[in-house]
């Protein structure tokens, strides 16, 4: 053997059992722990938070329309048919009709509310016209309504009975003159929202250069004024167009034998109870709203682009020419938007149409005259309180889940992409899911036809505007705070809490009436999803209209935006108060 080489010494067996012996047996820790083990408190709560806004938007969202799309591939059996059901649906000489009339109006009243809408809006932010407060809340009267209540109007002014009837020419109100005019007025204070902000991000420096070349007005209006306004023109144009196609109310109560994607849905599901065809027609109707989506975001994005920090804010110069011309457009459009308000209010005072024409409150005492009586209205209430409670809370918790963590960059990509496809579904589309999803799945069957399903119908429906509306604040706040809140090793919630909350409060209260206001008015999201008990003021509106009570829905419906208008007030009131004293530090 080599000298070099030696054969390692044994232990011997004493020395072995030494050696277990000084060995402290290893714990064993649960999979969960030995996953964790690297991250902080901060890191495992905004994990918790991103899967739960994730599990919350796939089932209120993705599960129903997939369970939809299912369901438009089976037959009233539950059996597999493929695409029978859209060959049946697109043979048929009624749906051609049906697309063409939804995307004939569609376009129709994009072309006219844009176009009105935009002198308003310019009229608003580029003159020095007089009462441009009192023009701007009249125009957005229509937010704090629902749809169907510039429909009941029409028939007022102009229905077989209607006071103005002469004016259409022996034209019928049935039909898509109703609806042009009905979804127009509905539709406006959306579009006039875009334009007054898109016209008053433009740089003045713009408009000084062209003085300074010797530019005409109109040259100017021409070659500055559309051109940095067109994503906003872009913007409004998709806005009201899928706002037309996907509605409801104003087609079902003066449409008449109009047919529209919207109303054809609602025929197959309540009128035939078809919903394979149902669904055919939902997944029809989802399509056109995904591709506005779609353009709608990119048009956004490009928007964003265009805006510079270092714009200098355009301030307009008396004119007595334009000035006159502007107030004379807003006051024709203000007229006519108060005229078909105060129309429907007349109308729920009087006390036999058109033959008594004396005021009673007779049709305001819901417990002797309807069926229903008042819990449609108290029905309402909670849901728009309980609407904006939930939603506020997860909108803003979630929003900054996503804004101010630094990790999991997948998920907060993902909690984005599902917190913004919610606006492309139409509410009938999504309350129609939720009948499959809910009603077939055997934990969930008990919840059809109470509030708490149509608050989670309410809550994703709209939840992508509030969703937007936390964001934007939440980038608006001072990288600082979080810095110093981690420097001085604050945990994350307790900032949030004590920082990130107050700072945002204005955002909060926008989002809460935004919520409230739209869960009392819609019509679309719960049309499918109420019971007997859980009837709503809207829902009831369109029942009395429907069965030929046209002043108790008038009542009806005129409370709905008495109550929209008193909370959006007391928001106003109450919130000067607390924005005095949590907005400080903005001002200084």
């Amino acid at each position: 053997m080599s000298p070099h080489l030696s054969t390692p010494a044994l232990a011997t067996p004493a020395q072995a059992t030494s050696e277990q012996a000084t060995q402290e047996p290893q714990p064993r820790y649960p999979l969960w722990q030995r996953l964790c083990s690297g991250w902080s408190r901060d890191q495992l709560l905004q994990l918790l938070l991103l899967l739960l806004g994730i599990a919350l938007l796939t089932g209120g969202l993705l599960l129903p329309l997939l369970t939809m799309l299912q369901k438009s591939l089976q037959d009233e059996n539950g059996l597999w048919v493929g695409l029978a059901n859209f060959s049946a649906y697109f043979d048929s000489p009624h749906l051609g009709r049906t697309i063409g009339n939804t995307l004939w109006l569609g376009v129709l009243i994009t072309a006219l509310v844009v176009t009105i809408a935009f002198g308003y809006a310019y009229a608003l932010t580029r003159t020095c016209m007089p009462g441009k407060g009192l023009f701007r809340l009249v125009g957005l009267i229509p937010l704090l309504m629902p749809s169907l209540l510039p429909a009941i109007s029409l028939v007022y002014w102009f229905g077989n009975q209607g006071v103005a009837k002469g004016l259409l020419g022996g034209e019928s109100i049935y039909g898509p003159i109703g609806i042009v005019i009905g979804l127009g007025f509905w539709c406006f204070p959306h579009a006039l929202m875009i334009l007054i902000t898109a016209l008053g991000q433009s740089d003045a420096r713009l408009y000084e250069a062209a003085r300074v070349l010797g530019s005409s007005g109109w040259r100017t209006f021409v070659t500055v004024t559309l051109p940095t306004a067109r994503y906003g023109l872009l913007s409004a144009a998709i806005a009201v167009f899928t706002l037309t196609i996907c509605d409801f109310g104003v087609a079902k109560v003066i449409g008449g034998q109009y047919s529209v994607l919207a109303t054809d849905i609602y025929r197959q599901v309540i009128g035939m109870q078809n919903f394979s065809l149902g669904a055919v027609a939902s997944v029809t109707l989802l399509l056109p709203a995904l591709l506005s989506f779609a353009l709608e975001h990119r048009v956004r994005s490009k928007m964003q682009e265009q805006s510079s920090t270092k714009a200098v804010p355009y301030q307009p110069k008396p004119h007595r020419l334009r000035d006159l011309l502007a107030l004379g457009w807003c006051t024709l459009w203000a007229l006519l938007f108060l005229a078909l308000v105060g129309m429907a209010v007349y109308g729920s005072l009087v006390q036999f149409w058109p033959y008594n024409l004396g005021l009673t409150l007779d049709h305001y005492a819901f417990d002797s005259n309807s069926v229903y009586g008042w819990q449609p209205f108290t029905n309402t209430l909670q849901l728009g309180l309980y609407t904006a409670l939930v939603g506020t809370v997860l909108v803003m918790v979630l929003a900054w889940a996503q804004e101010k963590g630094r990790h999991f960059a997948w998920l907060r990509q993902l909690l984005h992409l599902l917190a913004m496809l919610s606006l492309a579904v139409p509410g009938m589309v999504l309350g129609l899911g939720y009948i499959f999803f809910f009603n077939g799945n055997p934990l969930f069957g008990s919840l059809h036809g109470t509030l708490p399903l149509m608050v989670l119908s309410c809550v994703i429906h709209y939840y992508t505007v509030g969703h937007m509306t936390a964001l934007t604040s939440l980038k608006q706040l001072p990288r600082e705070l979080e810095l110093v809140a981690i420097s001085l090793r604050i945990p994350l919630w307790k900032a949030f809490w004590r920082v990130t909350l107050p700072a945002s409060l204005p955002a909060l209260l926008e989002i809460f009436i935004y919520l409230f206001v739209n869960a009392m008015t819609t019509t679309s999201a719960v049309i499918f999803l109420y019971s007997s008990d859980s009837v709503l003021a809207s829902i009831a509106v369109l029942n009395m209209e429907d069965s030929g009570d046209t002043a108790a829905a008038a009542a009806m419906a005129t409370l709905i935006l008495l109550a929209a208008a008193t909370v959006k007030l007391l928001q106003l009131f109450l919130s000067r108060a607390l924005l005095d004293r949590t907005q400080r530090w903005r001002h200084q």
